[in-house]
């Protein structure tokens, strides 16, 4: 099987229990438990990056949300010539949102 993945040489290295047990939970971080294939991506591309994405996909929500609610405003503006106080209020409140999910997820890729 191996040989016809082209992979037929081998490769063996010895490490401290204290290396395994950090290796493992490496590897539960990252959601695999196939030793040999964390070992070799680790070897050949020297990192493993997995995101997280629900935050971004909750900020996604927050800017549809927002951005319904802006042309509702500009409708109803346009339709009556006035705009109304709850209206702005509501889209600053989003617009908060928005900048703490953002500035949540940026902190996240810091952490990186």
């Amino acid at each position: 099987m191996r040989e016809r993945e082209g992979r037929t040489i081998g490769l063996y290295t010895r490490v401290s229990p204290e290396e395994k047990e950090i290796i493992h939970k490496k590897m539960e971080l990252l959601g695999t438990d196939n030793l040999r294939a964390y070992l070799r991506k680790m070897a050949v591309d020297g990192y493993i990056v997995q995101l997280d994405m629900g935050c971004v996909l909750e900020t996604v929500k927050l800017l549809r949300s927002i951005s319904a609610n802006v042309n509702q405003i500009a409708r109803r503006c346009n339709e009556t010539r006035s705009l109304y106080a709850q209206d702005v209020e509501d889209l600053q409140q989003g617009y908060m949102q928005v900048w703490k999910s953002i500035h949540s997820l940026l902190k996240k890729f810091e952490a990186l």
